[in-house]
């Protein structure tokens, strides 16, 4: 209980730490709550109302309080079941990224040596490339769909949490806990994941936090690009790449999409900045 009454108390020093959780917390709650909350079914087609505005512009329809897109679906609906699809590619992304690059990452700094060099320049190789393009390159290999997407973008980050786990590994191996564990006869595996690792979580929560927008950011491009979720689901990245050819006649089929992207996105930067400082004893401030 005193540990968290101090991360919390490290935490809300950063006001928009707090404010960006409130809006992710919101979100989740959306998301969770879409199909009920949500005003219309997200592919549900109104044929008299192509292109409606919002409704607080002229010609607008308080039935569609953020318009309709091309085809007469409710941008407001979708937005929110959208959520729920940006925050489970998160979540995978992040599972598959974090699990597999704590493991490389774990036996690239534990047993050093010619492993540690074969591991950490296959991870450089990857690292050399744009992470967008390789997800891309790596789609196109697998197919184009959502499945697809999450693994590419997964494969992408990996690289990230291995390097951060091998040199949090490189660090603490040399501890005296971990000597004296050795010492009483522990075996590799638990003076891997049960001594070390639980000394190494602090910088890879942060790191994961982070990722979660990234992951989110690069599957709305593919998604953009028309490599990652196909139409008519309602992904927002989906949503942007159908609104391109109304951007000037119809702002708001862009506009709302992309302002869900950005405040999603700035929302979980912001809560990870306030865990760095939260959980770095370098960064609390006194």
């Amino acid at each position: 209980m005193q540990m968290l009454r101090e991360f919390w108390h490290y935490f809300a020093e950063s006001r928009g730490a707090v404010i960006g959780l409130v809006v992710f917390v919101l979100l989740v709650v959306v998301a969770l709550l879409a199909p009920v909350i949500a005003p219309h079914a997200p592919n549900q087609q109104y044929r008299d109302a192509l292109l409606t505005p919002p409704f607080w512009s002229e010609g607008g329809n308080a039935a569609f309080i953020l318009g309709t897109d091309a085809v007469g679906r409710d941008i407001l609906s979708r937005l929110m079941h959208g959520a729920r699809f940006s925050l489970f590619i998160g979540v995978v992304v992040v599972s598959i990224a974090l699990t597999g690059g704590i493991l490389i990452g774990l036996i690239a700094g534990y047993f050093r040596g010619w492993v540690d060099s074969v591991i950490m320049r296959v991870m450089d190789i990857i690292l050399a490339f744009p992470s967008l393009l390789l997800a891309l390159v790596l789609v196109a290999i697998l197919g184009p769909g959502l499945t697809n997407a999450m693994i590419a973008i997964a494969l992408v980050l990996q690289p990230h949490f291995a390097r951060l786990t091998r040199a949090a590994v490189m660090s603490e191996i040399n501890r005296e806990y971990v000597i004296s564990a050795r010492v009483a006869g522990a075996g590799h595996l638990r003076l891997m994941f049960v001594t070390i690792l639980p000394n190494c979580l602090a910088p890879l929560i942060v790191q994961a936090t982070l990722s979660f927008s990234t992951a989110i950011l690069d599957a709305a491009a593919l998604g953009f690009l028309g490599m990652g979720a196909q139409p008519p689901t309602p992904e927002w990245g989906t949503m942007l790449a159908e609104a391109r050819e109304f951007i000037l006649r119809a702002w708001w089929v862009v506009t709302f999409p992309g302002l869900a992207i950005l405040i999603t996105v700035l929302a979980i930067n912001l809560v990870g900045d306030g865990l760095r400082d939260a959980l770095d004893p370098k960064l609390k401030r006194s």
